[in-house]
């Protein structure tokens, strides 16, 4: 049975589910209904050291960058508009293979051309993050995003973290205004 979360709520995954080394990520929204322009939210995760930096660029998993060097993180591609039921994106996450400098793995969520679209997270329902434990296809923790983030175009959902040996997860839901760039920027990408 899953652990459904609260902003700023964590849990143990190693404790929670001993067995767990391989994850997806299942991430979902929908849109409001708008004048007709197409919403196109696009999934990443920053894999940082624990300053809080990448060691570089390859760090940040996304649509065009779709693997890890380290094998760790596979994004499974772009839904460029999050129709139907479900994880509208995922990024599975094999944890026995995360580099041991790597403490975080940060999942942000943003909206493709927000600026030039006047799209924000203001306009996105029923936002979620779940966990899925890929080997036994049961989801160990959920977190429904419930705030409304009126002008951000980037926020980080979640976070899987170490912790004195184990793996945590923590539901995050914070927003950034300067959308992806600066949620980047802010980890050490230029």
């Amino acid at each position: 049975m899953a652990v459904n979360l609260t902003k700023g709520g964590n849990i143990n995954l190693s404790k929670t589910d001993p067995s767990l080394k391989n994850i997806i990520v299942g991430l979902g929204w929908d849109v409001r209904e708008t004048d007709g322009e197409t919403f196109d939210l696009d999934a990443s995760i920053l894999m940082v050291k624990s300053d809080g930096n990448v060691r570089s660029e390859k760090d940040f998993i996304f649509y065009n960058e779709r693997k890890s060097v380290c094998g760790a993180v596979h994004h499974m591609g772009d839904n460029r508009t999050g129709a139907g039921d479900g994880d509208d994106e995922s990024i599975h996450v094999f944890l026995d293979k995360v580099p041991t400098e790597i403490q975080k793995l940060i999942v942000c969520v943003s909206i493709h051309h927000a600026e030039e679209k006047k799209q924000n997270f203001g306009q996105v329902l029923n936002a979620f993050i779940r966990l899925v434990n890929k080997d036994t296809e049961q989801e160990v923790t959920r977190y429904d995003l419930s705030e409304e983030a009126a002008t951000e175009t980037a926020m980080i959902f979640g976070e899987i973290y170490r912790y004195d040996g184990d793996w945590k997860f923590r539901a995050v839901g914070q927003g950034f205004r300067g959308g992806l760039a600066e949620l980047v920027r802010m980890h050490g990408i230029k």
